[in-house]
């Protein structure tokens, strides 16, 4: 590794340590050359697909962008912090797991809505109340009887 300080090459790796989620490498170093340390950090570079909008434009995946789709449909919800990242984590790992390079929007509103169902029934109709585009009010019955408790039973 090149030393920050004076761009020597002949740098020694002197304190090796993971971070609390053991996703993070962080080593400290010592250019041999100047004697100056530095910190560097390693991480797993992980590939999301792609994700192709409705008008067939692609874009990055973009974790802010699901997790500020979770927190809209949860808004003033009882559902904690710790459940969004744990939901925004499981999509993620839907979409790795996968080996896709691209992922379509309904494909991704779909995972979401798989999310919502487990997290909150009141967040999830929220979400699927704009995702589906619902037309009437059958519609709108449809999807509350589909989570509905008292349906259920029925």
């Amino acid at each position: 590794m090149k030393c920050p300080f004076c761009g020597a090459e002949d740098t020694a790796v002197a304190d090796t340590r993971l971070n609390d989620e053991a996703d993070v490498v962080r080593r400290r170093r010592k250019c041999n050359a100047c004697d100056k340390r530095f910190t560097t950090y390693e991480r797993a570079e992980i590939q999301l697909p792609q994700v192709v909008k409705k008008n067939g434009l692609r874009t990055e995946f973009s974790r802010a962008k699901l997790r500020a789709s979770l927190e809209l449909a949860l808004r003033k919800r009882p559902v904690s912090i710790e459940s969004v990242d744990a939901a925004v984590a499981d999509i993620e790992e839907r979409l790795l797991s996968a080996g896709e390079r691209e992922v379509t929007t309904q494909q991704l509103g779909e995972l979401v809505m798989r999310e919502l169902k487990k997290l909150d029934k009141v967040a999830y109709i929220r979400f699927a109340s704009v995702y589906r585009n619902f037309e009437d009010v059958d519609a709108f019955s449809r999807a509350i009887r589909e989570v509905s408790p008292a349906a259920k039973k029925k």
